[in-house]
């Protein structure tokens, strides 16, 4: 098959590093597949792994016609079959630029915390959780596939060098907590704020680095500054965004966060604390995963920096407890969420994909007037000055238990 690849960014992390990944892996399995996308960080790893890559504006509409246009463009010069879109603007996209008579077939992954009420219900969906597979399938989708994130588990491993991050970023040889995230308002700040005013109640010398960037970090700093005035030391540290981050999982002692880089820092074999909103956070055990399988790798509620601070001090005060997680954690990646494993079931969801008959007419009229509508109340809540930083996908149904 002719597979186009189409992630909604290129910012390092999140759902389009397992865009990049996966495409690569499904051309291992014998298939033409390019990458196309807006400039970015990942642009680099997608030469590296030796795909093509189709360059589209990074400042653009949501969807745009010029995208729409360079779809149909490939689709009729190269003879693909199917335009795979992430998240909800290529999504439809790849839907609009496939056309009604379907030339080629749209497929969609959203891998963000719910799917948008007006999105395409007829084109094959791909879901990170079993909660929101259950969503979809309960608002109308035709299709809906679960595929966890995958984790290249071969690159990702204990082994990797930490390379002098410790030594590069002042850091001491005290137990060292990682956080490897976007810094944004929507999701991840509240966690990250928990995060450093625990670090103000932790002794031992046990230090915090946050990596990562992003419109946040100002107010991440201050919290920081805080924390550190408090606990008399340089208790938190932020390191800036790296080009590669493993070296700052295989330092790490002790590793917090949620979505992907939870699953990516297992994969390293270091124990986790999964955060979350409104002062969830959880340490990974044996008996606290059900929950995650279900519902994805974070949470919702919680007394917030006390919760948090009594995992990461039992984390602190145990190298027993902290190597056995540690190894769970590895084993639970390799056996349930490796990039070969995933490659398998998208290139089966293809197959299906590029078998299945055309768009159906109103569907594609329905989400058309549904992202209308969104688009105006979203302009509206700009103008009041109370529009989200992040886009639709964000606003995040409550996870239920297992």
């Amino acid at each position: 098959m002719r597979v186009v690849v189409y992630p909604h960014s290129m910012e390092l992390g999140g759902s389009q590093l397992n865009a990049v990944q996966l495409a690569a892996a499904v051309r291992d399995r014998g298939h033409e597949v390019l990458v196309l996308s807006e400039p970015g960080e990942l642009v680099p790893l997608v030469a590296e792994l030796g795909l093509e890559h189709v360059e589209i504006p990074l400042r653009r509409k949501r969807p745009d016609r010029r995208v729409v246009s360079e779809v149909n463009r490939l689709v009729r010069t190269r003879g693909i079959d199917v335009v795979h879109g992430y998240e909800w603007p290529p999504a439809f996209e790849a839907l609009y630029g496939t056309g009604i008579r379907r030339a080629a077939a749209p497929i969609a992954t959203v891998m963000s915390m719910s799917v948008v009420p007006f999105f395409p219900r007829s084109i094959p969906l791909i879901v990170g959780t079993e909660q929101i597979r259950r969503e979809a399938v309960a608002a109308g989708h035709h299709r809906v596939t679960l595929l966890e994130p995958p984790v290249d588990t071969d690159g990702d491993h204990p082994g990797v060098p930490a390379d002098g991050f410790r030594a590069a970023h002042g850091l001491t040889g005290a137990p060292l907590i990682v956080a490897v995230s976007r810094l944004v308002a929507d999701l991840k700040l509240p966690g990250l704020l928990a995060a450093c005013d625990a670090m103000a109640q932790l002794g031992e010398g046990t230090q915090l680095a946050i990596v990562g960037d992003g419109p946040a970090r100002a107010e991440i700093t201050e919290r920081a500054e805080q924390a550190n005035a408090r606990a008399g030391r340089r208790a938190v540290v932020l390191t800036g965004q790296l080009a590669d981050p493993r070296p700052a999982y295989a330092a790490a002692d002790i590793t917090i966060g949620m979505g992907g880089s939870a699953l990516r820092a297992l994969s390293f074999g270091k124990p986790l604390v999964v955060l979350g909103l409104d002062g969830f956070s959880e340490l990974l055990t044996r008996e606290s995963l059900p929950q995650f399988l279900t519902s994805g790798w974070w949470g919702f509620g919680g007394d917030g920096v006390p919760s948090l601070t009594a995992s990461l001090r039992r984390l602190v005060e145990s190298p027993r407890l902290r190597a056995e997680l540690g190894e769970f954690g590895r084993e639970l990646v390799v056996g349930r969420f490796s990039l070969r494993r995933a490659a398998e079931l998208q290139e089966q969801e293809y197959e299906i994909a590029a078998r299945t008959s055309g768009t159906a007419l109103l569907d594609v009229v329905r989400s058309t007037g549904g992202l209308a509508s969104y688009k105006v109340r979203r302009k509206l809540a700009r103008l009041r000055g109370r529009a989200a930083v992040d886009d639709a996908n964000a606003a995040a149904t409550k996870p239920t238990r297992a």
